[in-house]
């Protein structure tokens, strides 16, 4: 029989996705020594309230709730409290203690990741953040190890599963943004307080963290732009699907080159968009997640799967936990992460990419002829337009709504300052009755 050394893991959180892991690393702890090479025995969980109720059940003499205790000593340390503090304090003690970490936290990795990073690499210890993004989905790995030697270009991906449900819903169900909502969170893929997800605040974290590993380039997440699912509009999902797009809220992060000054750069940024139907993030579903990659040698990778849910995490952050005992068993300092690219985070307005506007005009002649003016004007050329007219009710014979005239304008590529320039003009026009959607498109050809 073979004997291992044994390892201390000390747990710090015991929610859904802590007595997950709990709950498989007892249930399969022999299997995960044999993968590692090492015991791993779990010290201690960290608590609040011991008698809470908890989705697994965990042993009485493991739950502590003095958490600093429980980290000294411990070779490795799973921190899943969530929230910035005090998780930020207990990583940093665990890693000043030379202990590795394993985290889900993507708040804390997108507004103190450079701190923690360095505070690994000052002892040697190692971080690891699989579950950060996208839960069950293996992406942080492939990015940092199997992509190291390749060029990203893009990363374009949707990463929250609660909006995903809510777009998917009023596209397949028809539902509007708040029956939708409502569903997400009767069957639980919605809070409470479901701000972070439907704000894209949860998105812009991920972005945040996707664009400093695949870039090699700190991005803050005050750098990443941000709009939520909020303002899309049951009108809106109906034309996507008329013209043959989906509205998913995707987080985008990319290399590209500001056609103003020339510089090279980074973009990260996270809005509802129209993606067309014959791309494979169109076939993302109900609360699923997936990660579609760019790259300059291995082409167009995307990976799917589970972007949230207690055991699905679960299952990234003990894969985590086989490579830190690993690492241990065979030694050596951790590996430190890359910013060295050093690439200036570019606003928003560096942006190039298509858009769908629709306006509501007034029904004269010239109307047309007077928007297409303003386009050109500013830079942005029309691809298609479509226009619908008012028409009264078949049994009444009167209007529905004020009377005047609908038109969808798609356009080619166009720079984010020229398009904004666009939409002002048009705000302001006297043939404009108002700009009732402006929507970019995304992953067209």
């Amino acid at each position: 029989m073979i004997e291992y050394r044994n390892l201390r893991v000390a747990l710090l959180g015991a929610g859904s996705v802590g007595a997950q892991v709990v709950s498989l690393l007892l249930q399969h702890g022999d299997e995960l020594a044999q993968r590692s090479g090492a015991g791993l025995e779990l010290v201690g969980v960290a608590v609040r309230d011991i008698d809470a109720p908890r989705s697994a059940e965990i042993p009485k003499h493991l739950l502590t709730t003095d958490a600093e205790a429980l980290i000294v000593g411990a070779d490795i340390v799973i921190e899943l409290i969530g929230g910035l503090e005090p998780a930020r304090s207990y990583i940093l003690q665990a890693l000043n203690s030379g202990a590795d970490v394993i985290t889900a936290n993507k708040a804390l990795l997108a507004t103190h990741g450079p701190e923690l990073f360095d505070a690994a690499e000052q002892v040697g210890a190692q971080l690891y953040y699989e579950a950060a993004v996208a839960a069950a989905i293996p992406i942080i790995r492939p990015l940092r190890d199997s992509l190291a030697g390749d060029r990203i270009r893009r990363i374009m991906g949707i990463v929250n599963g609660t909006t995903n449900f809510i777009l998917d819903r009023m596209d397949t169900a028809g539902e509007s943004l708040e029956a939708a909502l409502k569903t997400a969170t009767e069957l639980g893929y919605a809070e409470a307080d479901p701000t972070a997800d439907i704000e894209g605040y949860d998105a812009a974290q991920k972005a945040a963290i996707l664009a400093s590993l695949a870039f090699h380039t700190n991005v803050p997440i005050g750098k990443v732009y941000r709009e939520g699912i909020t303002s899309v509009t049951l009108e809106q999902v109906d034309a996507a699907r008329k013209a043959g797009y989906v509205v998913k809220l995707l987080a985008i992060a990319e290399r590209l080159v500001d056609k103003e000054t020339g510089t090279e750069g980074v973009s990260a940024r996270v809005y509802p968009a129209l993606v067309p139907r014959t791309h494979p993030l169109a076939t993302v579903h109900a609360a699923k997640n997936a990660v579609f990659i760019e790259a300059e040698a291995a082409g167009d990778l995307m990976f799917y799967g589970a972007g949230a849910g207690g055991i699905e995490t679960a299952s990234a952050v003990l894969g985590d936990l086989v490579s830190a005992a690993r690492r241990h068993v065979i030694g050596g300092p951790g590996l430190a992460e890359s910013t060295d690219a050093n690439l200036p985070i570019l606003p928003i307005s560096s942006v190039t990419t298509r858009y769908q506007i629709s306006l509501s005009v007034v029904d004269q002649p010239g109307v047309l002829a007077a928007v297409a003016t303003l386009f050109s004007t500013h830079g942005v050329s029309i691809e298609t337009v479509e226009q619908t007219v008012a028409q009264p009710d078949p049994l009444t014979g009167e209007m529905a709504g004020m009377p005047g005239a609908t038109l969808v304008i798609g356009t080619h590529e166009a720079s984010e300052s020229d398009l904004s320039a666009t939409v002002l003009a048009l705000g302001e026009s006297s043939v404009v009755s108002s700009v009732t959607s402006v929507l970019r498109v995304e992953g067209s050809e």
